[in-house]
């Protein structure tokens, strides 16, 4: 089952964590840091991986949510139009303003917790998050193309 708007998933899981005696730290587990990622096999994994916290005697979880800023939207469409520049009509630039939809709405939940040394971490995204982030990144990578272009020039 896809999702929207993580957002009741969310809530989901704090009454779920404070239904197991389990606190929560809101944090965000960067990526380099060692860590194992949970792999669920159905909607409701996020339940089986806090009752491994809670198995492993972890004394709290962090959370993590992205939720769909209009002013971070505004300011990819930006990057984007100027890179689509002078062809307004760019695909990124179109699945960019598709995502106006979403503003508002939470695209990525992270729990993780700490063991042994290890960072173990549950994350689900909707599908326009995962568009989004690609987005970014594609903005970014056409941003360093033109800073390496300017850069030989020189």
């Amino acid at each position: 089952m896809a999702f929207d708007d993580l957002s009741a998933v969310k809530d989901d899981m704090v009454a779920f964590i404070a239904g197991h005696g389990m606190r929560r730290m809101k944090g965000y587990v960067q990526e380099n840091v060692p860590t194992v990622l949970f792999e669920e096999d159905d909607v409701d994994g996020w339940k089986d991986f806090v009752e491994h916290a809670k198995a492993a005697q972890a004394p709290f979880l962090t959370m993590s949510e992205v939720i769909l800023e209009p002013e971070d939207l505004a300011a990819l469409i930006s990057q984007l139009r100027n890179h689509a520049y002078p062809d307004g009509d760019a695909t990124e630039l179109e699945e960019a303003q598709g995502l106006q939809q979403h503003v508002g709405k939470t695209g990525y939940l992270q729990l993780g917790f700490s063991h042994g040394g290890v960072i173990f971490l549950y994350e689900t995204a909707t599908e326009w998050y995962d568009v989004f982030q690609d987005l970014m990144n594609s903005a970014a990578d056409h941003l360093g193309q033109i800073l390496l272009d300017d850069r030989d020039e020189e």
